[in-house]
């Protein structure tokens, strides 16, 4: 099987070389809020989700100097606040949490509400208002020396939340990293810093729970937004404002490079549909590739799901069937044993980490379109 397999790589005619998942499209022309939405899904995939500060930087390239414009997040009356941490892909669980008793109070005064979290030095959380100022904790995902950086400079959330994006990764995220022992070392000096838990009722318009956000810090009425969408300026750091839904202005749609099979098949039966309906079985490389991916996993019909990352016996070695060198990785613990007739799947829940597993068995499977 390996030799055929081998075959099916090398006779691929072409390599998933665009290492962008999702693509934008700048549309000026003036419509409101809906009119854009059913515009992106009649002609592309849907109003632009915005998942990192890497996608604000394409942003403000595909609008060329252009002026504001929609994007695809809403927050309606019927919409509940719902908890976030504030680095993309990290799920917050509800099963996973360490409030301090009676906590989230949520005791704001009238309608403003406690949407920010602090912790103090036994770790323990507790909600207050965003605009409170306090010392805050940046993690590093680049630095594996130092990876908690604990910054003693008052600010609001949001300026904490910018502040760690400009001189780190982002705010403390993740019950992960809030246990680990170099965290508790730094807190031992400390009380009451802002982590990255936040919540709010905004929501993505193709349905996706990306956490990021990027609103413009000089203004406050992000609390009052029932009712309200969001459109990026190309000014300002590109920063977020809410207003009026009925407004009209530009808008940005995005083109969805991949695609969830839900047929459950082989490695190499799910291969070969990709490369007769698509393109290709997807490549994952790098962390945005991978929290793309693991958005879309979420709605597989099985535990795991097929991608296009494949153990070559005779090689010796664990490759893309793109071409693509293996050089970001997410193999769970312990993963991978090189083991014959064996290629990569990711977890459809739970860390959404890759696994190997044996390619006779049969999952949903991703396909790149390109």
């Amino acid at each position: 099987m390996q030799w055929s397999l081998i075959l099916l790589f090398l006779m691929a005619q072409c390599c998933f070389i665009d290492c962008q998942l999702y693509q934008f499209h700048y549309i000026n022309q003036n419509k409101n809020w809906t009119e854009a939405q059913q515009y992106c899904r009649e002609k592309h995939t849907d109003l632009v989700t915005v998942t990192n500060m890497k996608d604000m930087e394409r942003l403000n390239i595909s609008a060329g100097g252009q002026s504001g414009a929609w994007i695809g997040l809403i927050s309606k009356p019927e919409f509940t606040r719902t908890w976030y941490w504030s680095l993309t892909g990290v799920e917050f669980n509800e099963s996973k949490t360490n409030w301090n008793p009676t906590e989230p109070s949520d005791t704001g005064i009238q309608v403003i509400h406690e949407n920010c979290v602090i912790m103090n030095e036994n770790l323990k959380w507790t909600d207050t208002q965003c605009k409170n100022q306090h010392n805050f904790l940046c993690y590093d995902e680049t630095d594996t020396t130092h990876k908690y950086h604990l910054i003693k400079k008052w600010k609001t959330w949001q300026e904490a939340q910018s502040y760690c994006r400009e001189k780190h990764t982002d705010l403390i995220s993740g019950t992960k990293q809030l246990e680990d022992e170099e965290l508790k070392k730094l807190m031992m000096s400390s009380d009451k810093i802002y982590i990255g838990l936040f919540r709010d009722t905004w929501r993505w318009s193709d349905g996706t729970s990306f956490s990021f956000r990027h609103w413009n810090n000089k203004l406050n009425n992000q609390k009052t937004n029932s009712g309200q969408c969001a459109a990026t300026k190309f000014d300002d750091e590109g920063r977020w404002t809410n207003v009026d839904c009925d407004n009209k202005r530009p808008f940005i749609c995005y083109d969805d490079k991949v695609i969830l099979i839900k047929e459950n098949k082989t490695w190499e039966e799910a291969l070969t549909y990709c490369r007769d309906h698509h393109h290709d079985l997807v490549t994952i490389t790098n962390m945005e590739d991978q929290r793309w991916i693991q958005e879309k996993v979420k709605n597989a019909s099985t535990p795991f799901v097929w991608t296009g990352l494949i153990y070559a016996c005779t090689l010796d070695l664990w490759f893309w069937v793109s071409d693509e060198v293996v050089s970001y990785k997410n193999w769970a613990k312990g993963e991978p044993m090189d083991d014959c007739d064996m290629s990569g799947a990711m977890e459809t829940r739970g860390g959404h980490q890759w696994r190997k597993k044996n390619d006779t068995e049969t999952f949903n499977f991703i396909c790149s379109k390109h």
